[in-house]
């Protein structure tokens, strides 16, 4: 388990709002292109029913916020494409240096 620093938990508790917000207005804009295609009214519809509920599962919507989990729900929100590393620049280097590592080893 990744020890999380107080100061790196107190940035990500205040970032994660904003990345939310980011991603989820990305994915209603998504899910207006999917309502308004030229097919079947009843397609769509059950293309964004399945689309929605495969979304609610993403970090990028609902996030286990325990600090314990911090670590690992950066790497799934850089692996969802919710954020990029350059997006912890005020994280402490250590924790900065740290995912650079974790993400070349998902990767």
């Amino acid at each position: 388990m990744y020890n999380v620093k107080e100061s790196d938990w107190k940035i990500f508790r205040k970032k994660i709002i904003g990345w939310q917000e980011g991603h989820m207005k990305k994915l209603n804009e998504e899910y207006i292109e999917l309502l308004q295609r030229d097919e079947n009214p009843a397609k769509n519809f059950w293309d964004l029913e399945k689309r929605i509920w495969n979304d609610k599962k993403s970090v990028g919507v609902a996030i286990d916020m325990r600090r314990s989990m911090m670590f690992n729900n950066i790497l799934s929100l850089i692996d969802e494409e919710v954020i990029q590393v350059g997006d912890l620049e005020d994280f402490s280097e250590e924790f900065q240096e740290d995912i650079k590592q974790a993400v070349k080893m998902w990767r």
